[in-house]
């Protein structure tokens, strides 16, 4: 087989297909090109889209072994990326020996990095959709607060008393025989905020002896200064 007829003739195949893109980079020893390759969603300068240059260098007997292969100036490619693009297109040319195969090994590439960031595309969507979530959630629990119990209400106001210095200056009085006033009664003592509470809760234990009232419409409860005829109300009376 002549290799250098072959390797010609295919550089001018690809020429016609990739016009205007396929840059020849040298000829001798070996024809070296490169053509560049991008999802069709790709954006230069921003992070939308993958893109890369597959850089090619014939070898003596290609296509009855392989060529040399090189990812240059790759464009959103995660971390790895690279090595496993070149991992594919090795296990392309070891299925393609024996013919020439550089239009196969830029379709697979093309086709590899349309999958990858397929892929890219719905892990942005997710995570977009799951920081959404957490800061919804986040606001939720801004507004929402924090239930109140009992237990939540005493603890609250045990510092809130610290904080205040109820407690201490309550200490301080029982040191120093010191009577309190209602107000820092009310404030340093947990127990008189929930009297009212226990007041009303004792209600029912008052017992009303209803016999007392049976008979008021018995009682003479005239007023006698009404039946006066002589009194006058407007009078004064002179102490004497």
């Amino acid at each position: 087989m002549d290799y250098k007829e072959e390797q010609r003739n295919e550089i001018e195949a690809l020429e016609s297909i990739y016009c205007g893109e396929l840059e020849i980079l040298s000829i001798k020893p070996f024809y070296s090109f490169a053509i560049p390759i991008k999802t069709e969603e790709y954006e230069a300068e921003t992070d939308n889209g993958l893109s890369c240059r597959l850089e090619f260098t014939y070898t003596s007997k290609y296509p009855d072994e392989p060529l040399v292969v090189s990812i240059q100036d790759p464009e959103n490619f995660e971390k790895g990326s690279g090595e496993k693009l070149k991992e594919h297109l090795v296990e392309q040319m070891n299925e393609n020996l024996g013919m020439v195969m550089v239009f196969t090994l830029v379709s697979a590439a093309q086709e590899w990095m349309n999958v990858q960031w397929d892929k890219i595309k719905l892990h942005r969507e997710e995570s977009a959709a799951l920081k959404l979530k957490e800061e919804e959630e986040a606001e939720r629990k801004r507004f929402e607060g924090t239930r109140v119990t009992v237990e939540t209400f005493l603890s609250w106001k045990e510092k809130f008393d610290e904080e205040m210095g109820y407690t201490k200056r309550r200490e301080m009085a029982d040191r120093e025989g010191k009577k309190l006033t209602g107000k820092e009664l009310f404030m340093t003592d947990k127990t008189l905020d929930q009297s009212d509470l226990k007041f009303l809760d004792d209600v029912d234990a008052v017992k009303v002896d209803e016999s007392l009232f049976q008979n008021l419409d018995d009682l003479d409860l005239e007023d006698d200064d009404d039946d006066d005829p002589d009194f006058d109300p407007n009078s004064s009376y002179e102490s004497a």
